[in-house]
């Protein structure tokens, strides 16, 4: 492309980006093959990113300095390199080598201008390159969508003989028209290519949609010449999402979507497939013999990364939840408005270039926090949503009420299981489905930390743990949450709500208690962690409600699972007992029958 710097090169990137945004859960609602994973516009959209940012390097780096300055090589290394270390689920691998081929061809041909002809030859490389990275390709995806665009460009090419080829003098207007002319007849070719899938491939002729990768391929054209014209992008069909019933991807299907950078030296991709093919399916290794990119549908993420021990070194390491996608999915899908959303209007684009459980002593034992903020802000939270933001939460939990109020705060949940106990990899998917480059993760137990910190350091995001060591902290944690603060931020925020309450619970004792001070089944009382109280429940609950009362305007109660005392006969109980205000909220968790905070 003849530019002085790459500004325009970034801005042709950043409209195929900036478009499939604006149609990215439809791509993502689409998703059925291999596997109804349900993050294929998400996936893709991760690998144009990171080209962007890549893009926005070269250019810190080397100013304005012309492309064949910096060298051809470089840019393409880079961005290539780029868009496979970002690449994330099968479509975005696959993305990211089209993205390797087409740039090969473009960095071979040294001095020529981006024209037709050069377009055509770089999707056509662009398509054998994904081909012969998947080891079965099935017709009907994205491989065959871009093989079609590359046949017909290189069909007009040839119908054409008497097409001016662009010299060094060509005004980058002119230039920009020829390239949107010629990609606007390829995505045109590829959308028909995209209607006929559900013919050639019979998973998406049984859901009834097309193949969301070749679908979201068009998109991002679509959007590249809308960025070169400087004007809304060509029209392309909506398609309905794929029907919510998938019985062929139920019991059989595996776990965990996960990927995954190794870096070392003579790496032999072939090599590696035999291996990670026994332990799940979907399986992608592609890259050079210094840096793999590796994709893999798989109940045991560590067996995965495990195959390459002593090989290379593993990182960038990302695991999704797929049977969480889909059950998100279908019950996004099942609400009444879904299907209307497909047919509003496309959306305008003008293109900028910018584009806890009980203690081994004989009772729970808790952390610190408390709940009470979170109450009175629950009702006023955003939800966690489909909307990405720069900074997210998740959250471990132990009961729906305590899931549910975290969720009106803006927090992605996880269930810990009655002992919240999830393992590094849950962990992982949790903070992969979380809307946000940057997560910050409350885990709610001791016992939960070592594994957060874990999955932390093994995220391709910008992950901090705050020590929310009981419920009733990440409750006060969430509060704090503002999404457009970066990781840091909300992190020393959420520490000081956590250090601004304390924290009480009553939970029925697991044994009998060595001093003799209670028997299994009593209640017993914690304040701060300390015993406090043991006997009978009412008795005790009030014991500590009035130590957590001293100098507090409000006391919060969360109400457990199979907790003896009803909510009117804790308000009647409290009634004159202690001046701070009172608020009962179901919590619904296990093991304790009340987790209490005070501000």
């Amino acid at each position: 492309m003849s530019d002085s710097d790459l500004a325009r090169f970034r801005a042709a990137v950043a409209g195929g980006l900036a478009h499939l945004e604006s149609r990215r859960e439809e791509v993502n609602d689409l998703n059925v093959f291999p596997v109804a994973d349900g993050d294929t516009g998400d996936n893709m959209a991760l690998t144009l990113r990171a080209v962007l940012a890549e893009l926005d390097r070269l250019q810190e780096i080397h100013g304005e300095a012309p492309i064949d300055a910096i060298g051809r090589a470089e840019i393409v290394e880079s961005v290539a390199r780029a868009a496979l270390l970002g690449a994330r689920g099968n479509s975005g691998v696959i993305l990211s080598q089209l993205i390797r081929g087409a740039a090969e061809e473009l960095v071979s041909r040294p001095g020529e201008l981006v024209d037709a002809t050069l377009i055509g030859a770089a999707i056509a490389n662009a398509s054998d390159k994904a081909y012969s990275s998947v080891r079965e390709p099935a017709e009907g995806t994205i491989l065959t969508v871009a093989r079609e665009m590359a046949r017909m460009i290189a069909s007009d090419v040839a119908h054409a003989p008497g097409s001016p080829r662009l010299e060094s003098h060509t005004s980058a207007d002119l230039q920009d028209k020829v390239i949107a002319d010629t990609l606007e007849r390829g995505v045109m070719a590829g959308q028909e290519a995209v209607k006929r899938g559900p013919e050639m491939l019979a998973a998406l002729r049984e859901a009834g949609v097309v193949d969301a990768g070749g679908y979201g391929l068009t998109i991002i054209f679509a959007g590249v010449v809308a960025a070169l014209r400087g004007e809304d992008p060509p029209e392309l069909e909506h398609h309905a999402p794929a029907r919510i019933s998938h019985p062929q991807h139920t019991s059989g299907t595996y776990r965990y979507c996960t990927n995954f950078a190794v870096t070392g030296v003579d790496l032999r991709p072939a090599a590696f497939i035999a291996p990670l093919e026994q332990i799940g399916d979907s399986v992608l290794v592609v890259g050079d013999s210094s840096t793999l990119k590796v994709h893999v549908h798989t109940d045991e993420p560590e067996r995965a990364a495990a195959v390459f021990d002593g090989v290379g070194e593993v990182s960038r390491f990302d695991v999704a939840d797929m049977r969480l996608q889909v059950a998100e999915r279908d019950e996004r899908l099942a609400g009444p408005e879904h299907r209307d959303e497909h047919q509003l209007p496309l959306p305008s684009f003008a293109p900028d270039g910018n584009g806890a459980a009980p203690a081994e002593g004989g009772a729970a034992t808790p952390g610190a926090g408390s709940a009470g903020a979170a109450m009175a802000g629950a009702d006023a939270g955003s939800g966690s949503g489909s909307v990405r933001m720069r900074c997210g939460a998740l959250a471990v939990t132990a009961g729906a009420g305590i899931a549910g109020l975290l969720e009106e705060l803006g927090a992605h949940v996880i269930d810990g299981g009655p002992t919240l106990n999830p393992s590094t990899y849950e962990l992982l998917a949790g903070i992969h489905e979380v809307q946000a480059e940057e997560v910050v993760v409350l885990p709610g137990s001791r016992n939960v930390v070592m594994a957060a910190e874990r999955a932390a350091e093994l995220s391709d995001k910008h992950v901090l743990v705050v020590p929310a060591l009981s419920q009733q902290a990440s409750l006060a944690a969430a509060v704090a949450l503002m999404p457009d603060r970066d990781v840091k931020e909300n992190a020393e925020a959420m520490r000081a709500a956590i250090d601004g309450v304390r924290i009480g619970a009553v939970a029925p004792a697991a044994r009998d208690d060595a001093q003799g001070r209670f028997q299994r089944g009593q209640a017993v009382g914690f304040l701060e962690g300390q015993v406090v109280a043991w006997g009978e429940p009412h008795a005790t609950l009030l014991a500590v409600m009035q130590q957590l009362a001293q100098e507090a305007e409000l006391i919060s109660v969360l109400l457990g699972d199979g907790a003896p005392l009803s909510a009117d006969q804790i308000e009647a109980m409290a009634d004159g007992s202690f001046e701070a205000e009172l608020e009962l909220r179901e919590g619904g968790q296990p093991a304790y029958w009340w987790l209490l905070s005070a501000e």
